[in-house]
């Protein structure tokens, strides 16, 4: 079964190891005739700062409306991301401030106390790549540095969602790069 899926380079920088992971996922899916989009964060335009919280209402700019409507469209979101500071870039952090809001991707119901969840039904893969550090030593040192994106964004809107975590980048060969590039072309084709 062929799926729609939504693509985001998470990374401001493109031209890095994150867009080339981004760019495999993709090419394995399309070659498998998943229909895909393709977001990078570095390549939108908006305020990545919500400046009043929710106390009043910051209009979303364009490029913040399409990216609703590409979630609202997709069956599975892949987002990629460099593991800095033990999360995700300021600019994506900011991303989800601003558009991940009440009404889109959930609300909350002060009187019920319930948690209304919009976008039930959808699958995610979170792809986090790390510098320096294993993902394991990260972990063992500082904690899980997945729950914010999994469980704190994702889950909590309804999103069914995997984390996969791979490093350190920055000092593996080429051929261990390769391995882990295949990897993800080879999710990528079972869109998962």
């Amino acid at each position: 079964m062929t799926k729609k899926i939504l693509v985001i380079c998470g990374n401001p920088d493109a031209d890095s190891f994150s867009g080339a992971v981004s760019d495999r996922y993709q090419a394995g899916a399309e070659d498998a005739g998943h229909e895909v989009m393709r977001v990078n964060l570095g390549e939108l335009q908006f305020d990545p700062i919500l400046h009043k919280g929710y106390k009043s209402i910051q209009e979303l700019e364009p490029d913040l409306i399409e990216l609703q409507d590409k979630f609202r469209n997709a069956d599975h979101i892949v987002i990629v991301y460099p593991n800095w500071w033990c999360t995700m870039p300021a600019l994506l952090k900011g991303l989800f401030d601003r558009f991940w809001l009440p009404g889109f991707a959930f609300n909350f119901n002060k009187e019920t106390k319930r948690l209304d969840k919009h976008l039930n039904g959808r699958t995610a893969r979170v792809i986090i790549l790390s510098g320096s550090h294993s993902p394991f030593k990260t972990w063992w040192n500082f904690g899980d540095f997945t729950n914010e994106i999994q469980y704190g964004i994702l889950e909590f809107a309804g999103i069914k969602t995997k984390v996969s975590a791979y490093g350190p980048c920055e000092k593996v060969t080429d051929t261990y790069r390769e391995k882990w590039l295949k990897e993800i072309e080879n999710l990528g084709k079972r869109a998962i």
